[in-house]
């Protein structure tokens, strides 16, 4: 299993959605947190299984909530989350396109 690294900048990311689901309900919170921590789990997992936004990230959509982490595999044991974020985000899909998500 990889070593996951969450950069701040995600980090920072997915606390503001999971404030915004707190706000909302608690049991949505909950779950969002739930389902984050089955997705970085899947994907320290199986790294190469999800597909590539460009030729150096890859993405994951988390389970039940329109959210995405887009991760890079730094070596064969160790992954970095660049971004997490909603995913109808237009800013995200034109930088991992574009090779642009840091």
């Amino acid at each position: 299993m990889a070593d996951v690294v969450v950069l701040d900048a995600a980090a920072a990311e997915y606390a503001v959605a999971l404030r915004w689901y707190a706000e909302r309900s608690v049991a949505a919170a909950e779950g969002f947190e739930t389902a984050i921590s089955q997705a970085i789990e899947a994907i320290a997992l199986q790294p190469l299984w999800y597909p590539a936004c460009d030729e150096r990230h890859r993405f994951v959509m988390v389970r039940g909530y329109p959210y995405q982490l887009i991760y890079r595999l730094d070596s064969p044991d160790s992954l970095v989350v660049v971004h997490a974020g909603f995913a109808e985000d237009p800013t995200m899909v034109y930088a991992c396109e574009h090779g642009h998500a840091s």
